[in-house]
């Protein structure tokens, strides 16, 4: 995982608990300056870090305003997402990816059918904001909403917060996902967020609560993934990833 060292110093407590599951390294101004490791883990090789690095480069290397966003996107039928005022775009996800997101959708589909919440799937897009002037928009791989008739707009898009996202992790998006999506969700006011990751067969889950993550638990195949907000649901993690 990359981080800038702002990043590390204003989130400090965060990345120690990310750093459990994987190196987190530092950069400042493009140039990686430090390592946050396990204790006991090896450091990963000069090469590994520079492959990360170049997957985590946002669309266009600039900041961009909102209004840039959206004339982007109007008439455009690729994917994109806008958080923190930098324009990402979304690459097609390989295989392994859609058959773990496809099995996950289909169990948490099956297991909220007659409740309140309903999950959705991407693309879809979700807007969410940290405070008025804030704008982010994101396509979460899965949502849950336990809201959703009340807050459609006039545009027809969901105008709340998920209660629950998830997120399954590729090469190229994973940088992204770990950091920059888990502090919007986490600052935002979504509830619970899960991290898949189809290439060790595992599912990262974090509560969030005044704008910290509260608690988290990791798990792998064959266990069962368990929510904290919904206290019925369990994942069988060898059907999501085989």
């Amino acid at each position: 995982m990359i981080v800038s060292s702002t990043e590390l110093q204003n989130n400090f407590g965060k990345y120690l608990v990310l750093a459990g599951r994987e190196d987190i390294i530092v950069t400042r101004n493009g140039t990686v300056i430090a390592r946050l490791s396990a204790a006991g883990e090896a450091a990963p090789r000069d090469a590994e870090i520079a492959e990360n690095l170049s997957t985590y480069r946002r669309y266009g290397g600039r900041k961009a305003a909102y209004k840039e966003y959206l004339a982007l996107t109007k008439d455009s039928e690729d994917r994109y997402e806008y958080i923190d005022g930098e324009i990402y775009y979304l690459a097609s996800p390989k295989t392994a990816h859609q058959v773990a997101l496809a099995e996950l959708f289909g169990l948490l589909y099956n297991w909220f059918r007659g409740k309140e919440c309903r999950p959705l799937v991407a693309p879809y897009d979700i807007t969410l904001r940290r405070h008025s002037e804030d704008i982010n928009i994101v396509q979460p791989d899965i949502m849950v909403i336990c809201d959703l008739e009340e807050r459609v707009g006039e545009d027809g898009y969901y105008q709340g917060v998920p209660a629950l996202v998830v997120e399954v992790l590729s090469e190229s998006t994973r940088g992204k996902d770990m950091v920059k999506k888990l502090d919007l969700y986490l600052s935002s006011g979504v509830k619970e967020y899960w991290l898949a990751n189809p290439l060790n067969g595992e599912v990262a889950i974090y509560l969030f609560e005044n704008k910290d993550i509260r608690d988290s638990a990791t798990y792998r195949k064959p266990e069962g993934a368990r929510s904290f907000i919904f206290p019925d649901l369990t994942i069988d993690l060898t059907q999501v990833f085989g």
